[in-house]
């Protein structure tokens, strides 16, 4: 090992926070909107000050967010991992189009809404041979933060964004709620029963401690109108 060296990874603990090591980039991304009023594009906000290792909330309730400050002990929070640990590969269904295929795991599913462009990225991919519907075919797999969506060229070849190392903590002001912690570039997770998830370009981890998938955001946040910024109820 290299010395000085770290290695960015992301510990679970049993029934606490995301224990993140290796000095990964934080920062605020937003969910942004284009002109058919579906979202288009993610902007850059917020960037966090560099810390070596960092706690990040998942239970909702710190009054810290997003650090975690011990509040998950004192609401006896339920973080019992129940996500399926298979391959994405094993999981996901293919769809065929002329020019493009598409991977799909909806169990994955964060609800940022990316796939909806242009009546939906099936629809797309159906229609893929056409430039234009191929380009935002592939923005929109490429946008889908989970990870859900993955188009592939009809080699079999995965299309996939260019993401460094880093975590964005999403905001999604056309539903009024905060979203998912977004882990990109492939960095290990590990689960608090001792084994790694799948290392994958990009994941969603829940952060309003409420999703039926934990540790992965399963789009809960939307229906209960989690909010980072707003202070827990006493």
């Amino acid at each position: 090992m290299q010395k000085g060296r770290t290695f960015a990874e992301i510990n679970i603990t049993e029934n606490g926070p995301y224990i993140v090591s290796g000095r990964v980039p934080l920062r605020k991304e937003i969910i942004a909107i284009g002109s058919d009023n579906e979202p288009q594009k993610w902007l850059k906000a917020e960037a966090f000050k560099s810390k070596k290792t960092y706690a990040l909330c998942r239970c909702g309730g710190s009054k810290n967010k997003p650090y975690c400050d011990g509040t998950h002990i004192l609401i006896n929070f339920d973080g019992t991992e129940t996500a399926d640990n298979a391959s994405y590969i094993e999981k996901a269904k293919k769809y065929s189009g002329p020019e493009l295929d598409l991977l799909d795991w909806p169990e994955l599913c964060a609800s940022a809404r990316f796939c909806h462009r242009a009546n939906g990225i099936w629809n797309l991919i159906k229609k893929s041979s056409d430039k234009k519907m191929r380009k935002i075919a592939i923005e929109s797999a490429c946008n889908c933060p989970s990870g859900r969506l993955v188009a592939l060229e009809k080699n079999g070849g995965k299309i996939e964004p260019k993401h460094k190392k880093g975590i964005a903590l999403v905001e999604d002001p056309q539903a009024k709620c905060s979203g998912p912690i977004w882990v990109k570039g492939g960095i290990p997770i590990k689960s608090s029963k001792g084994f790694y998830y799948e290392k994958r370009n990009r994941v969603t981890l829940c952060r309003c401690g409420a999703s039926s998938n934990k540790p992965f955001c399963d789009g809960t946040h939307i229906s209960i109108g989690f909010k980072a910024d707003k202070k827990p109820k006493k």
